[in-house]
């Protein structure tokens, strides 16, 4: 991707965001005066603010990077991520589940745990939920280190440990309050900036009507851009329909995924498992003043996440309609590649003379390390037969011949495609937050489970509030420096929304399994809970050993199956490890004898726990209403782009 250079109005953007978050942190640092204030903002803040800072929390790389990929990777279909995988759980999580979390007075979900089964199965589920963290947070700031790298030219260990040293400042003043604030400021900050980019993306490609007339073509040969292998062959509707290809089969969508795996595997573990049980959005709701404002969180973040994939989505389905017309002189980036073998390329290109196209293509592949598109080495062959075309034409050549992509570099390219001055500084800041908040609420999660359910429950119980207060903010540099561990991990993945359902397979579908059985029937007993956990963590490692999907998995030595793509492979984990992890939970309480009684599980338990009455509130502002309100849109949305 070449290099742009911003403008003093782009840069003076940038500082002015960076210098604001900063500010926030210094301004609440007065107010953080225990353990309570700095790791759980001693619930007190407005729906509202919880609210956008719900949905800003799951609006890191997972989001604008991801989703992106995912557009142009597998076409509208990813929006089941939201109108499948989002809304339903975060409607159930408001009006079932937050009523348990709030109301026990639990500062974490591990300690929810501990209240409801014991300590295994909290400290089980607090050491998966920290390296889970991690990852999620690597990954964030992986994509913005490639961003500022690939987009502006600065060194990625320089951009990856600055970038991490703001966070660093501003949640190490200001905790998780900090945070919170901050998400609701990254989530202006991402519609204001991106909601140009896929106007002019929009336009550029012809309208709606046009990029869906060239994406049903692209579907029909994907080959012929390098999307799929030779030989594969969709519907026309392959990119455009949400339903219609899946319902046809796995090897009829470029996701690879069936109904099954699609409805149960996202739409009810992985989905339920994530918004339901993943203390990162949870500790939003958690941090609400009262009961009312805890169960409207979700409700409020559900209207702007329904709407989300118009903005993330989408871009990466003008990517493809782009990259399919000659014209545009666009095509999605190819993976980092570094200058000094693109230019050992162009000199095969260069020095090619009498020999055949077939031994100059393997030598140019050779040269980058990608694969590369014959044809159209061969065709840059001949147009610079007689050694008509100099260096950068052969170069732009090359880079346009390699048959493999970085889809992560979708929304970057696009940015640096349509955005003047002005607005590139915005749409660079808008990910800028994105990535930046994205880590901060991780390591806000992190610090707040290490502290109170590993440091205190187990390592260090009985000291002072001023001890774990020292600690959390200790554990938040440790957080930030193991994330930037992480984001070396994540670098060598093509897809940042691979790695994080994947992540998500392992330690949020099994544990749904255990929320499921401990909320709805008392018999469940914790050592139930605890093996069945357990096994389905273990069981989703196992299949992930046994199994490849594009090239990756298979770490056991063997291969008993082979997934269509790495996103079929993470949904088909997720249902194993919830299946494993339901069925060994329910086996074994059923053998095991109840360590709590009735009395004990009054307000942990839905048939022991008084039911909330909504009577004081106007009938349109009751959650179960506006739940089913909101569900009715869902159902809507899936039905225009059936």
């Amino acid at each position: 991707m070449q290099l742009i250079q911003l403008q003093w109005i782009d840069y003076t953007i940038l500082i002015a965001y960076v210098a604001f978050v900063i500010g926030i942190g210094w301004t609440l640092a007065r107010y953080m005066k225990t353990s309570s204030d700095f790791l759980t903002s001693a619930r007190s803040i407005p729906t509202w603010v919880t609210g956008l800072a719900f949905i800003s929390a799951n609006l890191g790389a997972l989001e604008l990077v991801g989703m992106a990929a995912s557009g142009a990777k597998y076409g509208i279909a990813t929006a089941h991520f939201y109108w499948v995988g989002a809304i339903p759980a975060m409607i159930f999580l408001a009006v079932f589940m937050m009523p348990f979390y709030y109301g026990s007075k639990a500062r974490s979900v591990p300690e929810y745990l501990n209240m409801r089964f014991d300590g295994r199965v909290r400290c089980l589920n607090s050491i998966a939920f920290a390296v889970m963290t991690i990852f999620a947070s690597g990954i964030s700031m992986n994509a913005l280190a490639k961003l500022l790298s690939q987009l502006l030219g600065w060194n990625y260990d320089l951009a990856l440990w600055i970038c991490s040293g703001v966070v660093l400042l501003y949640v190490l003043k200001g905790g998780l309050t900090s945070a919170i604030y901050t998400e609701v400021l990254q989530f202006f900050m991402i519609v204001l900036g991106f909601a140009p980019v896929v106007y002019l993306g929009m336009k550029d490609v012809g309208g709606w009507h046009h990029m869906t007339e060239k994406l049903q073509a692209v579907a029909q040969n994907p080959a012929a851009l390098d999307l799929k292998a030779a030989g594969t062959h969709y519907a026309a509707n392959a990119w455009t329909s949400a339903w219609q290809p899946l319902l046809a089969g796995s090897s009829n969508n470029p996701m690879g995924v069936d109904i099954f795996a699609m409805v149960f595997g996202l739409g009810f573990v992985l989905s339920f498992g994530y918004w339901c049980t993943n203390f990162l959005v949870v500790q939003r709701a958690m941090a609400a003043k009262n009961m009312t404002a805890a169960r409207n969180t979700p409700l409020v973040a559900a209207v702007p996440k329904m709407l989300f994939p118009f903005l993330v989505i989408v871009p990466g389905m003008i990517a493809v309609a782009l990259t399919a017309m000659p014209d545009k002189n666009y095509r999605i980036p190819p993976p980092v590649i570094s200058q000094a073998a693109y230019t050992k390329a162009v000199d095969v290109v260069k020095n090619a003379g009498t020999s055949s196209p077939d031994s100059v293509v393997t030598a140019v592949s050779t040269a980058l390390g990608k694969k590369v598109n014959a044809a159209k080495i061969g065709a840059l062959l001949t147009e610079n037969a007689g050694g008509k075309l100099g260096d950068a034409e052969l170069e732009k050549g090359v880079y346009n011949a390699v048959a493999e992509y970085d889809y992560d570099g979708v929304i970057l390219s696009l940015v640096k495609k349509y955005c003047p001055p002005g607005l590139l500084g915005l749409a660079l800041t808008a990910l800028l937050a994105s990535f930046m908040s994205g880590m901060a609420g991780n390591v806000t999660a992190f610090n707040t489970v290490w502290t109170y359910d590993l440091y205190q429950a187990y390592l260090m119980p009985g000291k002072s509030d001023s001890h774990y207060f020292w600690t959390g903010k200790l554990t938040t540099v440790a957080g930030i420096l193991l994330s930037i561990g992480a984001a070396y991990f994540a670098s060598l993945y093509a897809n940042a929304m691979d790695v994080i359902q994947l992540v998500f397979s392992f330690v949020n579908a099994p544990l749904f399994a255990t929320f499921l059985l401990g909320m709805f029937w008392a018999r469940t007993t914790g050592t139930g809970a605890f093996i069945g956990l357990f096994g389905g963590i273990g069981a989703s490692a196992i299949v992930h050993g046994l199994t490849v999907a594009e090239g990756k998995g298979g770490w056991l030595g063997q291969k008993l199956f082979e997934f269509p793509s790495t996103m079929a492979q993470n949904f088909w984990l997720a249902a194993i490890a919830f299946i494993v992890c339901f069925t060994l939970t329910l086996v074994i309480s059923l053998l095991t004898q109840r360590t709590k009684s009735d009395v004990d599980l009054k307000g942990l338990v839905y048939s022991l726990t008084p039911k909330i009455k909504a009577d004081n509130l106007p009938f349109f502002q009751r959650p179960g209403v506006i739940g089913v309100i909101l569900l009715i849109c869902c159902v809507i949305m899936n039905l225009i782009f059936w």
